[in-house]
């Protein structure tokens, strides 16, 4: 679009967290940048004693983490914004009357036994998933009881206003949120977090978050881990009607960042619209990619790119793997002298571990956005303000390669140097691994405090 060109220097786009563009930042001076060139260099050494692995990874994190030369001001948020309804998923499952059976994927869910199917074949694999609801009345009596039963409970959801959430904990950051936004969700909103008129309206959307716990069993079905399977019948979101009300806005809000979210809920919407969209509306504007490992092997898959044949991951994704479709991704559709993609950031986030993947030369601070974007994970997923190592647990591998498809290099992880870097060239990689929480309290949500978290911490240089 002609507005976000002509006054961006630089965009960035998260397939289920966000594209966000940087609109004229302020330079300040070169204190910071001189604390961030003598850091970067590795955290301070830790004392050897008797501190677990996962206090000396959260103590070198605290180090490593800095703020960046040049910081947000204003920031606006869209499109996607909703209702979380989280509950149980197997009490939820159990008190409909269903059954676990053998277990499949659906891209789009059309009724209660796809359901069932669709959310055991993930639960298996602990991996995170979420599907449009086709069938409206079906999905209206799914979420009545959902709502309705004991322990339920109510949040701010979809990707832009928890995004928006998280910017709004900031009190020197102005934050704008354009979505389909109703009298519940405006009432869990944040202070701080203007809404504009456009965008109120009579009724909320709803969206279901069937959580599940690690070793959680139903039938032959165990989850190797915590997580949680969403769906909805949400059409506003899905048709990301609120596209030109955030678009008009922009000009008069003047925001240095901008992130747009809430692509993936596109999933529901004929190919054309689809089209119409990314192609004409998103995709030329985009510089920056935030990705899970379902939407990582989605890519590699549509287009042919690297590991294609897997049909999904065996737990966690190996680092090599996802380390060379990083690769492919900014070489392919990154940008370069004879591409005019904007594209050059990937911020690539899984349970255990996280992957910043940079084109050289327009990104600063990298090393401690990722940081920050693992700790946060650890500290919401556990509802703590810091770290507490005893609620957590370093599972990231040991030992990786760096590549599957050429030599690369064997990285042993070390808890007090947490953050590695590598190069592949012209690409910057940092990999930190996530200190998971053993008992979480909530798991929706992390992926977009995740790239807020990271984005915050992270410098755009100017084109």
């Amino acid at each position: 679009m002609a507005l976000w060109r002509g006054s961006a220097c630089a965009g960035f786009l998260a397939l289920a967290v966000g594209c966000v563009f940087l609109l004229e930042p302020e330079l300040p001076g070169t204190a910071l940048r001189s604390l961030w060139s003598s850091l970067r260099l590795g955290p301070a050494p830790v004392p050897p004693g008797s501190l677990s692995p996962e206090s000396r990874l959260a103590a070198a994190w605290d180090a490593l983490i800095v703020q960046p030369a040049r910081r947000w001001r204003r920031v606006a948020v869209g499109v996607n914004a909703c209702v979380d309804v989280v509950i149980s998923g197997v009490k939820l499952l159990q008190a409909l009357g269903l059954s676990p059976g053998s277990g499949r994927d659906h891209a789009v869910l059309h009724s209660r036994s796809d359901l069932e199917e669709a959310f055991v074949h993930f639960m298996g694999k602990g991996a995170a998933a979420e599907r449009f609801f086709s069938d409206r009345e079906t999905f209206h009596d799914i979420a009545q009881a959902a709502s309705e039963f004991p322990g339920a409970q109510h949040y701010v959801g979809g990707n832009a206003a928890l995004i928006g959430q998280k910017f709004a904990a900031n009190p020197d950051l102005k934050v704008l949120l354009c979505g389909p936004i109703g009298p519940k969700l405006h009432e869990l909103l944040d202070d701080n977090v203007f809404v504009p008129p456009e965008s109120l309206q009579e009724e909320d959307e709803f969206h279901l978050i069937l959580e599940y716990l690690a070793g959680e069993e139903w039938g032959p079905f165990k989850a190797p881990q915590a997580n949680r399977f969403i769906f909805s019948h949400d059409l506003s979101n899905g048709a990301m009607n609120m596209l030109e009300v955030f678009v008009s806005s922009l000009e008069e809000f003047q925001p240095d960042l901008v992130v747009l979210s809430g692509l993936h809920m596109m999933e529901g919407q004929s190919k054309e619209l689809q089209r119409k969209r990314l192609l004409e509306q998103v995709f030329p504007a985009v510089a920056s990619l935030g990705l899970n490992e379902q939407e990582l092997l989605f890519l590699s898959q549509s287009a042919s790119g690297p590991h294609a044949s897997l049909s999904s991951w065996d737990g966690v994704p190996d680092v090599g793997m996802v380390s060379d479709i990083l690769f492919w991704i900014l070489k392919e559709h990154g940008r370069s002298k004879s591409r005019s993609s904007d594209l050059t950031r990937i911020h690539f986030h899984t349970l255990v571990y996280h992957i910043l993947a940079t084109v050289d030369g327009h990104w600063a601070n990298q090393l401690a956005a990722v940081a920050a974007g693992a700790r946060v994970a650890g500290t919401q997923a556990c509802a703590t303000e810091t770290i507490d190592t005893n609620r957590v647990s370093l599972r990231a591998p040991q030992e990786f390669m760096t590549s599957r498809l050429e030599p690369g290099s064997r990285i042993v992880l070390n808890p007090n140097k947490p953050v590695v870097e590598w190069h592949r060239e012209g690409v910057t990689f940092h990999f930190t691994p996530v200190l998971v929480c053993k008992d979480p309290v909530r798991t929706v949500g992390l992926g977009d405090a995740i790239s807020a978290e990271g984005l915050f911490y992270s410098e755009a240089y100017p084109d």
